[in-house]
Formats: structure tokens, sequence, C-alpha cells
């Protein structure tokens, strides 16, 4: 057995497993106190209160999920926390790229304007934006441990003059009015309790006849909430990802007209992908960077933070936490393929003046 673990160590070290299992538990969880906190996000899944005490919870549950996750989507994912449409012969890095650079040119974005990233998890779009587009952002995360690595990545990228974090969360932003040429968001808000009070922060910091630009997570119009299997699948993707409920379209795009905004324009950019957006996670791959999202990088993940677990080398619960992606994975699978389920639904929006 511990020469199936030394192979196994040895061969996924080059795709940075052992690093990911060593940060578990990042933030203020102790390593030690991951195993509890791992059952309180479980508990709470399962006993979801009235909805104030929802609201109220919802801040300190996906707080404390990605204290638990952070490493795990930045072994899986890089620096970026997102999905993206891509096309035949691009690579998953350029297509993230371009997502990000998408973003950038739709808000017109130009060198010293002040831009605020909400929901920036470790800054991967916040630094391809900054040096793209040459304007300064600064992130929002209710997270210390995603601030104190962003803070890092930023140093070793160079734009650590210009762009910055900010701990703080959607529903109550800790900036003045009207100070942000730009805002935007790559699937983060959803994770907000309540979408018009989150769109309602955004208007309230944006300046007046500037845009804010958002891939929301959403639910399609082909999703039918009679039906069990979406119900299950739906139920999948919040347990997994951390995320409260998830919204259909209409009431995403309702909530940013009663917040003030002007809606420019709306598309859901994964029905045009040539290669669907979750063929990553169902389709092996021999590149290190597409490995580790793979179904048998999964695996090799799986089996090696199992063994570290047992040798107390990674804390008790690291299993758990992939057992919270792998539910995720098989429901974002599950609903791309039933078109039930979209990860990138584009809007731009605009404050009128």
């Amino acid at each position: 057995m511990s020469r199936w673990i030394r192979c196994a160590s040895s061969t996924m070290s080059k795709f940075g497993v052992l690093d990911f299992a060593s940060g578990i538990g990042g933030g203020k969880i102790r390593k030690s106190d991951v195993i509890s906190a791992v059952k309180r996000y479980e508990k709470y899944q399962v006993f979801k209160g009235t909805k104030e005490e929802t609201k109220a919870d919802c801040v300190d549950m996906t707080n404390g999920y990605y204290n638990l996750t952070t490493s795990f989507y930045e072994y899986g994912w890089g620096e970026s926390f997102h999905f993206a449409n891509r096309f035949k012969g691009e690579t998953f890095r350029e297509s993230i790229k371009r997502h990000e650079h998408f973003v950038a040119l739709q808000l017109g974005l130009k060198p010293g304007q002040k831009v605020l990233d909400v929901g920036c998890g470790i800054g991967g779009p916040l630094r391809e934006i900054a040096q793209f587009s040459q304007a300064s952002v600064t992130g929002l995360t209710n997270n210390e441990y995603q601030i104190t690595r962003g803070e890092e990545l930023n140093r070793v990228a160079g734009v650590d003059k210009t762009c910055n974090f900010v701990k703080g969360n959607f529903m109550e932003m800790p900036f003045s009015d009207n100070v942000f040429d730009a805002v935007y968001a790559i699937e983060a808000t959803c994770h907000a309790p309540d979408a018009y009070g989150c769109y309602k922060e955004i208007f309230r910091v944006l300046k007046p006849g500037r845009c804010f630009a958002v891939y929301e997570w959403c639910m399609t119009d082909s999703f039918d909430p009679n039906n069990v299997e979406h119900q299950r699948i739906k139920a999948n993707i919040e347990t997994g990802d951390g995320i409260e409920d998830l919204r259909p379209v209409s009431q995403c795009l309702e909530a940013l007209k009663q917040a003030g905004f002007e809606v420019i324009r709306e598309k859901d950019v994964a029905k045009d992908s040539p290669v669907p957006w979750y063929s990553r996670m169902e389709r092996n791959s021999l590149s290190p960077i597409e490995f580790r999202a793979t179904p048998f990088g999964r695996f090799m993940a799986r089996f090696v933070v199992s063994a570290l677990e047992r040798l107390r080398l990674a804390p008790e619960g690291s299993e758990k936490i992939l057992d919270l992606f792998e539910k995720a994975t098989k429901g974002l699978i599950e609903g791309g393929r039933r078109e039930i389920f979209t990860p990138m639904y584009f809007i731009l929006a605009r404050k009128p003046e």
C-alpha cells in the first residue's frame, strides 16, 4: 500500500495535488477543525431555517465554504474560478482569458479607471483584466484566506501597486456612493442571499452613466421546478458549490431592473459554445492544465488525499470536501447536458445618468 501511495504521490505532485492537500483549511480554520467545519456546512445545507434566518446565515455559510474549498479550486481551475465558452482548437486557458477580456471590452475599460470585482476569489480575473485594460481593479471578497493568497499573486504578477483587495460582503459593501467607473462579477453573485439587495449595492457604488457586467449562474427556461430530476440536479449544484438557491434568469433580470439598472444586453453565452462548457469535467486529457478537473484527475486526487488523510498528513475531513466537489461536478454536467442550468448568463446593465 505504501509503495502505491508513494508512486501516486510522485505522479500527482506534477499536478500540485500535494500542495492543495497541504493547503486545505485556509482562512481562519485550523487543520484540526476542518472536519467540524465540514459537518457544520453539511448541517446547514440539510436544515435550512426561515427565509430571514437563511439570509443572516448565508454570508457565514459561503465564507466557511470558501475557507474549506479555495485550495481545491486553485488546484483544479487555476487562479480563475469560473467556466468559459470555448471554441474548437482553443485551449482551456485561452478560453478563460478571452472570457475575461470580453468583460473588459463590454465595459469599455480604459487605463486608470477605478473598477470593482465583486466576489473576486483569489483574483485571477482581476489580474487578467487589469493587465489587459490597464485599469485599477479592487477585488471584494468576504474571505480572508482568499485575500492573503490574492495579495501574494498580485505581487508576483506585478499589479500590487494598482490593484488591491477589500474584505466585505455583497450586501453591505464598505464603499461610498458613486465611486467606481465600472463593476463586474464573474460567477459570484449567485452566492448572494438576495439578488435585488446585491444588485442594489452594486448600483449604489457605481458612478451614474457607467456599467455593470455579470456572468450569472442561473436556471434556464428549460428548468421545470416540478420535475424531480431537475430538482435533484439543482440541489446537487447548490450543495456542492455553496449556494443557497439558484435563481431563474427572469428573476435576475427583474432584480436588476428593480435595483434601477437599464439592461443593455443579455445572452446565455453557453448556448453558442462549440465545445460544451462542462466538457473539461467529463473528458480525460493528458494536458497538465486540463488533467486536474477530468474524471481520472479527480480519481487520482481522491486517492492521494484519502491516503494522506489516513496518514494524518492532510486534515481529517479532506476527503469529505472532495465529496462536495464530486456532487457539484455531477450536477453541473447533468445541468449542462439538459440545458436547464447555465454558469454564464451574461448581462450588461447601465446605471442611468
